[in-house]
């Protein structure tokens, strides 16, 4: 061999072991890589904080009593029956501008309130109104809340079936067109009905839509009601006549959401009635899980006792479709009607003094929890009682002041407990609890029964963060 050719092997017998070498080393570097961590750089995307300029508070009523179907040559027509007495105010500041609206083919309607901010903050506002009608197609007492105007809402209460005469009102306190779609859930499930599909509303007007033109012959109606454009008010006057003698009458306000815990204060029993009483189904709960099949367990608590006064039971709920449920056998008392469910749910409870002339029937709407510093409004009537419920493990001090300078309460309710008080009608009050609770309002008298629940004050402005 020469020695050109051993140099030639040599050489390439090196560069194959170099190649070979390189090849490991890196292989070794792509796996070490992968496995050890990498150093990383992280910045936080720049923000801003800012509160935004506090709006208006607003708040609007139902409105009078009305009727419909007293001229006999225009069965649909709607008429002012007795006007509704208003008793509002706010926390501070000056009084809040009056707007009245109008009623579609009716005239005059209900009072919208308007209190503008003072400095940076929101101002809390509050207002309720009542009537009495004795009229022989309408009789009974109302009491119902001011509530701000919502995009979405249910109307849990009413029926559609001979003798009831009940009326969905929609209210637009503000300055745009809202369009409204209302959905009915019944014994078919829910169904938009021909009436009930793209609504206009007109800026400051209120719009009424008998129920029964919307789900004629259902017995526990629910109508939830969504709005785009802008928030409207709904609220449902339930009315019935029994024969030819009327039943009663009641503003039922709306409930703003589904919920899986509701608990209704104030429910007010007048007399007894035991569970083969002839009139033992004055008192029924009507629930709807509106999104999915649910189980939903209820109790009952007579106000300032920890016990439940009839044993919790389990009820099977279908989606969709509302479902009745007699509270049979309670005594003469006030109460509070818990439901907890695993799904979503909406609820309200009918409650009745009678089925004979001079009766009279309330629908108690859910309270929502209140841990602020909230306004509330007490109208003419029957005397008010405030109940107040504590769903935490501890005691809670709820302060009740008298805006006018008048009496002053502090109350202790009990862990897990609840609390009743009487207070004075048309008087405007501060409710000042240290910890959440649930509050309501009922108004019981000879032939009167109504009540609504205390709403939290909506005068808090988040902040926003602006990211640039």
């Amino acid at each position: 061999m020469s020695d050109r050719r051993v140099f030639r092997w040599a050489t390439s017998s090196a560069r194959l072991l170099i190649g070979t070498a390189v090849s490991i080393c890196a292989a070794i570097a792509v796996v070490t890589a992968v496995w050890l961590p990498w150093p990383t750089l992280a910045r936080s995307p720049l923000e801003v904080t800012a509160t935004p300029a506090p709006a208006a508070s607003m708040i609007v009523c139902d409105g009078a009593l009305l009727t419909i179907g007293r001229d006999p040559t225009d069965a649909d027509a709607v008429q002012v029956a007795v006007p509704q007495s208003v008793v509002g105010g706010v926390a501070e500041g000056e009084p809040a501008d009056e707007e009245r609206l109008e009623t579609v083919d009716v005239g005059e309607g209900p009072v919208a309130f308007v209190a503008q901010p003072v400095g940076d903050e929101a101002v809390d506002i509050a207002a309720t109104g009542s009537a009495t009608a004795a009229e022989p197609d309408l009789a009974g007492f109302a009491a119902s809340a001011c509530r701000p105007p919502l995009l979405d809402s249910w109307l849990v209460g009413g029926s559609a079936t001979t003798g009831a005469a009940d009326l969905v009102l929609l209210s637009n306190p503000g300055t745009v067109a809202a369009t409204v779609q209302l959905t009915v859930y019944g014994v078919d499930g829910p169904q938009v009905p021909p009436g009930g599909s793209d609504l206009v509303i007109a800026p400051g007007t209120q719009r009424v839509i008998p129920l029964a033109g919307l789900a004629l012959g259902e017995e526990t109606p629910v109508v939830r009601v969504s709005a785009v454009g802008a928030p409207i008010h709904a609220s449902l006057q339930a009315s019935i006549i029994r024969t030819l003698t009327p039943g009663g009458v009641d503003q039922v306000g709306p409930v703003p959401q589904a919920e899986t815990r509701t608990v209704i204060t104030g429910v007010t029993v007048e007399s007894d009635t035991g569970e083969d009483d002839g009139a033992a189904e004055a008192t029924v709960l009507r629930m709807l899980s509106p999104s999915a099949a649910a189980t939903a367990r209820v109790t009952v608590n007579a106000v300032g006792r920890a016990e439940s006064v009839r044993e919790p039971q389990e009820v099977a709920l279908e989606e969709g479709r509302p479902l009745a449920f007699a509270l049979d056998g309670l005594s003469t008392g006030t109460y509070t009607v818990t439901v907890e469910a695993d799904a979503p749910v909406v609820s309200a409870v009918w409650q009745t003094t009678g089925v004979e002339e001079g009766d009279d029937f309330a629908w108690y709407t859910p309270s929502p929890e209140v841990a602020v510093p909230s306004l509330f409004a007490t109208p003419g009537g029957p005397t008010p009682t405030l109940s107040i419920v504590n769903p935490a493990a501890e005691a809670v001090t709820v302060g009740v002041v008298a805006a006018d300078g008048g009496s002053t309460m502090d109350l202790t309710v009990p862990a897990l407990g609840s609390v009743a008080v009487r207070l004075a009608p048309r008087t405007l009050y501060l409710f000042e609890p240290d910890a959440p609770v649930r509050a309501g309002l009922t108004f019981a008298g000879d032939g009167a029964l109504a009540g609504f629940p205390i709403w939290p004050a909506d005068v808090a402005t988040p902040e926003i963060v602006v990211y640039p």
